[in-house]
């Protein structure tokens, strides 16, 4: 009969085993995380031609001492701007987020400063219940519903949408409806003043 392994021996085993599995993640992050970067970056870029309706140019302005900046600054929050072939503005894109049912909504919309009208709105990043709270951003009759509204918007039952400013929510799905409601109200209470006095 062998004899029981020593205590020591054991927990020696399992650390080795622990510490082998910590750098095997270690190299797997440093490996995808550039591409999953690159990845994201991508999707950011064509949302922003979405929203802003494929815009001849844009550029991104940073959030810097309470105004906004062409100057890059590391971390600080960020807005883009959209201009035709003639320079001229058509509109800002605003990132922003908040809890959802499930977990956190990002998502960006476009956004005219002159008329005070949505452009539209892509959800970027979304755990809502598959078949329920991810309609909002399957559910392209939702979806449109946000251009060409004006501001502050207000949701109403189902079919029910009568006034500029009114989004149907999506019937078994309120909570994530009003949650892009909420997150689009609030970008807009914080970034309007400033996209006002943007350069």
């Amino acid at each position: 009969m062998s004899a029981a392994a020593s205590p020591f021996r054991l927990v020696g085993t399992l650390a080795g085993a622990g510490a082998l599995a910590g750098l095997a993640l270690v190299f797997a992050h440093q490996a995808t995380a550039p591409r999953i970067a690159r990845n994201k970056a991508e999707a950011l870029k064509r949302a922003i031609h979405e929203v802003l309706h494929d815009p001849a140019s844009y550029e991104t302005l940073y959030l810097v001492d309470g105004r906004l900046t062409t100057e890059e600054s590391a971390g600080a929050e960020r807005v883009f701007r959209g201009r035709d072939a003639d320079g001229k503005v058509v509109g800002f894109a605003i990132e922003a987020a908040r809890p959802g049912f499930q977990d956190k909504v990002r998502l960006i919309f476009g956004y005219d400063v002159r008329t005070k009208l949505l452009l539209g709105m892509r959800v970027l990043e979304s755990k809502e219940t598959p078949g329920l709270g991810d309609k909002i951003e399957k559910d392209e009759a939702f979806v449109k519903q946000f251009e060409g509204p004006t501001t502050p918007l207000k949701g109403v039952a189902a079919g029910k949408r009568a006034a500029d400013n009114e989004v149907d929510m999506i019937t078994g799905a309120t909570i994530s409806s009003r949650t892009v409601i909420k997150i689009i109200n609030g970008a807009l209470e914080k970034w309007r003043p400033l996209l006002e006095a943007a350069p």
